[in-house]
């Protein structure tokens, strides 16, 4: 699975001769191969792809890397060296560079070393990244059953004792067991008063009865990341986290039913946003509805309060209400939507009503 022809197709209406890609999530979205960090570059231009790498990488990517010329990097001959014989060779003007990833001190190695403009273009890249493909959604919905096998199995080892980075640890494990690569981000695991802590970091704090754990994790699986949040109650639920559960799943329901491709971002949020607000919770729910998810855990397009852009068809964003009460309590429930033009598809399947350990 690469894109190589999908991002030379755009460089003709952007005046571009070539595409530089230097940032680890779009050099692989362009090349199918993960190298990491800066361990690679892709070079795209009109009419052929290039894909340069050093010695550690050089026989993978032979054999991972399709469509593309393959290039050593030596000592004396690296990523400039190289990407300035293509220049000179196919005559490059003006070459994309990834303005959003690539560092300052980088961008003046390469204005040094190349004979041609470099000109701003992450957007190109992330306008083409924003709808995914059959191949792309099937690795998301792949990565999504791994998260939702380890879903299953925690569930059986929640309870009062355990700790939240007992938790943690093992919603890693349990995925790299059921088959994912890695994870899309370190698991978020918290109880009780800690989970009013959006992105809190799991601790030692032991999960006590009458309280809340909130477990927000993904991985991924072939390049592509799956991403979910699950609250559940240890013991008993009060009245009033009841009530809070409730609420959020009824503004998670309701920006599901808005979400299709051609509304804003903004209007899917403000359909969830408005449940909340009018149960009297709006001043406890200060994030978005939801993010784009694929390549990165964070992608274009979002479903925020700032984004008045239609939102794609083919675009997988996430949705995620949630309410914060500080120091008290927290609930967040997500799942991951494939937009369409009359809706949305949940490839969620993880169930959502309030489970009680």
């Amino acid at each position: 699975m690469n894109h190589f022809k999908e991002i030379a197709a755009q460089l003709e209406r952007h005046d571009l001769d070539g595409m530089l890609l230097t940032g680890e999530a779009n050099r692989f979205y362009a090349s199918g191969f993960h190298s990491a960090g800066t361990d690679g570059v892709a070079l795209v231009t009109r009419s052929k792809a290039y894909y340069f790498t050093d010695a550690r990488y050089i026989e993978a990517a032979g054999r991972y890397v399709q469509g593309a010329e393959i290039r050593e990097t030596r000592a004396g001959r690296g990523y400039g060296a190289l990407t300035e014989e293509v220049v000179v060779s196919q005559h490059l003007r003006r070459l994309g560079f990834e303005d959003a990833y690539m560092t300052v001190q980088d961008h003046e190695r390469y204005r040094k070393a190349l004979s041609c403009d470099l000109v701003p273009a992450t957007d190109i890249l992330w306008q083409l990244r924003a709808v995914k493909d059959a191949e792309e959604l099937d690795a998301m919905v792949a990565a999504q059953r791994i998260a939702e096998k380890a879903l299953d199995q925690i569930l059986g080892e929640i309870r009062p004792g355990v700790t939240e980075k007992e938790i943690a640890a093992r919603l890693q494990y349990l995925m790299l067991h059921f088959g994912a690569e890695n994870m899309s981000f370190d698991p978020i695991v918290v109880s009780g008063p800690n989970g009013s802590l959006p992105h809190g970091v799991p601790g030692e704090r032991v999960i006590q009865n009458g309280e809340f754990v909130t477990m927000d994790f993904g991985c991924i699986y072939h390049g592509y990341c799956s991403d979910m949040t699950r609250t559940v109650a240890v013991g008993f639920a009060t009245e009033e986290m009841q009530t809070v559960y409730r609420t959020v799943l009824a503004a998670q329901e309701a920006g599901i039913r808005a979400a299709r491709a051609g509304v804003t971002g903004r209007e899917v949020d403000g359909a969830a946003r408005a449940v909340i607000t009018a149960a009297g919770y709006g001043d406890y729910f200060g994030h978005s509805f939801g993010h784009g998810v694929g390549v990165e855990i964070h992608e274009a397009p979002n479903a925020s309060p700032m984004n008045e852009k239609p939102l794609p068809a083919g675009a997988v964003i996430s949705a995620e209400p949630g309410i914060y009460l500080p120091g008290k309590l927290g609930v967040r429930i997500e799942d991951v939507l494939l937009l369409t033009e009359d809706g949305c598809r949940d490839i969620t399947k993880a169930p959502k009503e309030l489970i009680i350990l």
